[in-house]
C-alpha cells in the first residue's frame, strides 16, 4: 500500500507541477498582451480568469493531499472547514469560468437561425457576465450548508445534547446532495452547449466539402480541431464531474486509505490537462508557447553545444545537442506551419457560416 502511495503522490506531483507551468503560462501571455494593447479579448479575459482559478484549485489540493493524506491527525476543527471552504470555492470558480468558456464559444461560432439563439448571441458578453456573477448564489448555498455541518460536528464533539446525530446525518446528507447538485448544473450546461456547437459543427462541415475539392482544406481542418478540442473538454470534464461527486458522497463515511489520494490524483486531471488543450487551440497562445519551447531548446543546443568544444556532434553531448537542435527545427517548422496555415485559411473562399477563430 505504501508503495501505491508513493505512484499516486508522484502522479499527482507532475500533474500539479505542468499544471502550474500552463495556467501560469497563460495569465502571463494574456496579461502581457493587455499591457502591450491596453485592452483585453471578452475570451482572453475568460481565459486569464480560468487559469487563475485552476492555479488556486491545484494548490488548495494539494494542501488537501499535504494535510489530510499524510497527516491523519489534521484537525478536524476551522483548519479543515477553512481548506474545504477554499476547496468549494476554486472549484466553484474553475467550473464556471470553464462553463462560460464553452458559452462564449458555442454563442460566438455556432450558426442556428432560432430567434431565441440569435438574441443570446447578440448579447454574448451580457450572458457571461451573468452566468459568472449569478451563480455565486450558489457558493453561498454551498458555504451555508458546509458551516452548518461544522456547526453539527462542533456541537456532537462537545457533548451538547441538543445535537442529535440524526440531525447530523441529515446535514451531512443534504450537503453532499447540495454539491452534487451544484455541480451538475454547470456539467449538463457545458453538455448541452457542446452538443450543440458539435452539431453546428458537423453541419457545417458537411457543407463545406461540398465546396471544396480537397477533403484536407484548411479551413476543413480548423473545424476539425474545434470538434476534436469539444470532445476532449467533455471527456475531462465529465471525469471531473464525476469524481467531484464521488468523494462528496463518500467524504462522510471511512474509506481506504487509497481512496482520497486517488480522488485527489483525478482532481488534478482536469485542471492540468485540458490547460494544454486551450493553449494548442488558441492561435495566440500557441504561437507564444512554440516561440518560448524553441528558444529554451535553443539555449540548451547552444549549452551543450558550447560544453562540446565546438568538436560538433561526437559522443553522448554531441548527440545531446544534435538532438536539441532538431527539437528547435521542428519548433520552428511547427510555428511558421501554423502561420502559413491561418495565411492559407484567410486565402480561402468562405463558406456560408463564420470560420472559427477563436479557437
Amino acid at each position: 500500500m505504501t508503495s501505491f502511495l508513493q505512484i499516486v503522490s508522484s502522479i499527482a506531483l507532475v500533474e500539479f507541477v505542468l499544471g502550474n507551468f500552463a495556467n501560469v503560462f497563460i495569465a502571463l501571455v494574456n496579461a502581457f498582451d493587455w499591457v502591450k494593447r491596453r485592452r483585453v479579448s471578452s475570451a482572453d479575459g475568460i481565459l486569464t480568469a480560468l487559469a487563475v482559478s485552476r492555479l488556486g484549485l491545484l494548490w488548495v489540493i494539494m494542501l488537501s493531499v499535504q494535510f489530510t493524506v499524510f497527516n491523519p491527525a489534521f484537525p478536524r476543527g476551522k483548519s479543515r472547514l477553512a481548506l474545504v471552504v477554499a476547496y468549494v470555492t476554486t472549484n466553484h470558480f474553475s467550473s464556471w469560468n470553464g462553463t462560460a468558456l464553452i458559452i462564449f464559444y458555442f454563442l460566438k461560432i455556432a450558426s442556428f437561425s432560432n430567434p431565441t439563439f440569435l438574441h443570446l448571441k447578440r448579447r454574448v458578453q451580457s450572458i457571461v457576465v451573468l452566468v459568472v456573477c449569478g451563480t455565486l448564489v450558489f457558493l453561498f448555498l454551498n458555504i451555508v450548508m458546509l458551516h452548518m455541518g461544522w456547526i453539527m460536528q462542533v456541537g456532537d464533539c462537545e457533548g451538547n445534547a441538543t445535537w442529535k446525530m440524526e440531525l447530523r446525518g441529515a446535514i451531512d446528507l443534504s450537503t453532499a446532495a447540495l454539491f452534487s447538485l451544484l455541480n451538475l448544473i454547470p456539467f449538463f450546461t457545458s453538455l448541452v452547449c457542446i452538443l450543440l456547437l458539435i452539431y453546428s459543427l458537423c453541419r457545417h462541415l458537411r457543407r463545406m466539402r461540398l465546396h471544396v475539392e480537397c477533403s484536407r482544406d484548411a479551413s476543413v481542418a480548423v473545424h476539425v480541431k474545434a470538434l476534436q478540442m469539444m470532445v476532449s473538454f467533455l471527456l475531462l470534464f465529465t471525469l471531473n464531474s464525476l469524481t467531484i461527486i464521488a468523494s462528496s458522497w463518500t467524504s462522510s463515511i471511512p474509506q481506504n486509505m487509497w481512496t482520497e489520494p486517488l480522488f485527489h490524483m483525478v482532481g488534478l486531471l482536469y485542471p492540468s490537462s485540458h490547460s494544454y488543450i486551450l493553449i494548442w487551440g488558441n492561435k495566440k497562445l500557441k504561437r507564444a508557447f512554440l516561440s518560448a519551447l524553441g528558444q529554451v531548446l535553443e539555449a540548451w543546443a547552444g549549452f551543450l553545444d558550447l560544453s562540446t568544444g565546438g568538436r560538433g556532434p561526437s559522443g553522448a553531448k554531441g548527440e545531446k545537442a544534435a538532438l536539441a537542435f532538431t527539437a528547435v527545427s521542428a519548433c520552428q517548422g511547427l510555428r511558421q506551419g501554423g502561420e502559413s496555415t491561418c495565411a492559407r485559411t484567410t486565402a480561402q473562399p468562405q463558406a456560408t457560416e463564420p470560420e472559427v477563430t477563436l479557437l
